[in-house]
């Protein structure tokens, strides 16, 4: 390629950031989203600033990845925010992000997962200036006395346990996690029919049929979920009260590998 082509390819290259944090559930802390973002926004070569998290809140990573997809940006960086960072975090998002391709064979940009913040240079310096900072915060002072605090017992009848053993972790549970949360706060599914709640379990069992969730009451075993399954599963089983068959999988007393 020739010096001028080069130049050219170089000045029609348009990159963006997106900044991912795990969960958001108040006005606060998507207002220091967006003010990471302005900062982002400022880096040489920056051309895009948005946000996306990997459990609980709007957009998701995959939302933000798609609202991205609809301009021409020819580089997308994702820029993890986490401390600490599991050692799986990146095989699953690897795993994600070449499904969510996979699904959707128009076009995609290049797309590339920054390095974490514990292994940037400038994390003691930081440190350093928060330690510092502190000395001017008030002290946290003891309370006069413990008062006791009431809860109301759940009234909903119908459960989901996901999975966060280490094999459903390695295949991207965080992440249905995240969009089951959403979608029942979308749906309003705490108050709708028999009402359901979610909840996060240590290993369900069957850790080859990863990621896996279940549904109570009937106990209703689900592997290989993507997105797309949790939408049916919402959809036909938690709201009509048929069992997904393309999802589901039953005790037969012999192992079974996903479909």
């Amino acid at each position: 390629m020739h010096n001028t082509e080069v130049e050219t390819a170089q000045s029609q290259a348009r990159r963006a950031i997106v900044l991912v944090a795990r969960s958001a559930f108040a006005a606060a802390p998507y207002r220091q989203m967006q003010q990471l973002c302005d900062l982002a926004a400022a880096l040489p070569g920056v051309d895009h600033t948005s946000f996306g998290f990997t459990e609980q809140g709007t957009p998701s990573l995959r939302e933000a990845l798609a609202a991205l997809r609809q301009q021409d940006f020819s580089d997308i960086l994702i820029l993890p925010l986490m401390l600490p960072i599991e050692p799986s975090f990146n095989a699953w998002l690897t795993k994600s992000l070449r499904r969510w391709q996979a699904e959707d064979a128009a076009p995609w940009p290049t797309v590339r997962i920054a390095r974490g913040l514990a292994e940037s240079p400038l994390l003691a310096a930081m440190m350093a200036d928060l330690v510092t900072g502190a000395d001017a915060t008030p002290p946290i002072p003891p309370l006069d006395r413990l008062a006791p605090e009431g809860s109301l017992v759940p009234a909903q009848k119908r459960r989901v346990l996901v999975c966060q053993g280490g094999p459903c972790n390695a295949a991207g549970a965080d992440l249905i996690w995240g969009h089951l949360r959403n979608q029942q706060d979308r749906q309003k599914l705490r108050v709708t029919g028999d009402g359901m709640m979610s909840a996060k379990s240590t290993c369900l069992g069957p850790c080859n049929l990863a990621p896996v969730l279940q549904v109570f009451p009937e106990g209703t075993y689900y592997g290989g979920v993507t997105e797309a399954a949790v939408d049916r599963i919402v959809t036909e089983h938690l709201l009509g009260g048929a069992v997904v068959d393309d999802f589901a999988y039953h005790p037969t007393g012999r192992k079974q590998v996903l479909r």
